[in-house]
């Protein structure tokens, strides 16, 4: 599958300031609020590094199979790694926290998502914190489907047990969080004030959130 290409056509015609604009608030909310502000963090399948791009960690790490696609949009500041997630070498016990975002919905069976999540229990420190934030299929339905690489269907529920499985505590459980495009109908012009408010006033999450939000901690 050409990820370049596809992603190419699925954001034509989206400002890209304006997408750094909501990512930017966006990482550093997840920071500060819920990963507890890690020192080594780890972004797989960071594809447009949007999110490692912006958190304010001190060390930074991505992995990507594209190589060409990463390299082009990682800040100077951020490791990559280039592999597929399920083979690259990690070190064990290393990061503070790993933060996913709609990827595992891109993977081909449940037994995948198991070992992904295994791999990064691995990978992370004791009390470390892991986020996973995609679609959930329960209020995205009718557009889920709608993207090339989309495979699975998951919930907030199924992720909760993932993580459960690969040996993390549960911590948090959001069923509406972000929604699908902050350029959905019937949300406001991005702006700061805009995407901030939203973060701050969950009430607004249950009316336009179509993304899930899922915190696991791995035990000390």
């Amino acid at each position: 599958m050409n990820y370049s290409r596809i992603y190419e056509y699925r954001f034509k015609g989206v400002t890209h300031s304006k997408k750094q604009l909501v990512w930017k608030i966006i990482s550093d909310m997840l920071y500060h609020k819920v990963l507890n502000k890690p020192y080594r963090i780890l972004d797989p399948a960071g594809g447009m590094c949007e999110f490692i791009n912006h958190v304010p960690a001190k060390e930074k790490y991505t992995i990507d199979i594209e190589k060409e696609f990463v390299t082009k949009h990682a800040n100077p500041d951020v490791k990559i790694i280039v592999g597929n997630n399920l083979e690259v070498d990690l070190p064990h016990g290393y990061f503070d926290a790993v933060f996913i975002s709609n990827f595992l919905e891109h993977m081909d069976k449940p037994e995948e998502i198991a070992l992904l999540l295994e791999r990064m229990f691995l990978t992370m420190k004791a009390n470390g914190r892991i986020a996973i934030m995609g679609p959930n299929f329960k209020y995205a339905f009718k557009n889920y489907f709608n993207f090339a690489d989309h495979q699975l269907i998951l919930t907030e529920l199924s992720i909760a047990e993932q993580l459960y499985g690969a040996g993390f505590n549960i911590i948090k459980i959001i069923p509406r969080f972000l929604p699908l495009s902050f350029r959905s109908r019937g949300m406001l012009p991005i702006n700061n004030f805009t995407v901030k408010t939203y973060l701050d006033f969950p009430l607004l999450w249950r009316f336009f959130g179509k993304q899930f939000l899922v915190v696991g901690e791995k035990p000390g």
